[in-house]
């Protein structure tokens, strides 16, 4: 009896043991990362991380309605002029990076994009911001955006509609002082501003009250 007891304590070991081991696999299979459309279209559903950066190409509109559960895509660097609208159909997208293209608007259906969490637009000199962040407002879990290297000078007031947003990356601009228009961004808890115009006795944020952790 005790002979039998140990055999299906180690039986049961086994089995718990290649159950762990198949989750990690499982788990390392979801994290890869495709860094070719080739290969990504070869098992699309399988997708979850998709970057197509620095490779300037125009991937085909039916293309994207295959990655089903796509939660990261890159295209940063790839100087499109136009961003494909079916990027949209991405419902399940939760970081998108867009940095480095020469679009001045975003896909008219980019409202659709419900779970999209980060979305990256440094580099982007020649983007409409007020129509942008129109856009963005739009999009109910969005809660970190980079604008970064944007030529900006000023903050469009359309930032305020912006109500979800948690951190906010705008390195690398010209901004002159503290936008304190931000203070009406009521979840904010980051701001990046290091290497603005701003004079270092206006980066004492003592009196400014915005309650934020702020990096200059």
């Amino acid at each position: 009896m005790k002979l039998l007891l140990k055999i299906l304590i180690a039986l049961g070991l086994i089995s718990t043991t290649t159950a762990i081991s198949q989750t990690a696999n499982d788990s390392i299979v979801i994290k890869k990362e495709y860094t070719s459309i080739e290969d990504a279209l070869k098992n699309p559903e399988k997708v979850y991380r998709l970057n197509l950066s620095n490779q300037k190409r125009v991937i085909p509109s039916s293309t994207w309605d295959k990655f089903i559960n796509l939660e990261y895509l890159s295209l940063k660097n790839d100087h499109l002029k136009h961003i494909p609208n079916e990027i949209s159909n991405l419902k399940n997208l939760k970081i998108l990076d867009l940095s480095g293209n020469d679009f001045e608007v975003l896909p008219k259906d980019f409202n659709k994009l419900v779970n999209l969490e980060e979305l990256i637009l440094n580099d982007e000199k020649n983007m409409d911001f007020p129509k942008t962040l129109n856009l963005l407002s739009k999009l109910p879990k969005l809660k970190s955006l980079h604008l970064e290297n944007d030529n900006l000078k000023s903050l469009p007031d359309e930032i305020f509609k912006l109500q979800n947003l948690e951190s906010l990356f705008l390195n690398k601009n010209k901004l002159k002082d503290v936008p304190k228009k931000l203070e009406g961004l009521y979840h904010l808890q980051y701001l990046d501003l290091e290497n603005n115009n701003i004079k270092s006795e206006l980066q004492d944020m003592k009196n400014l009250n915005f309650g934020i952790k702020i990096n200059f």
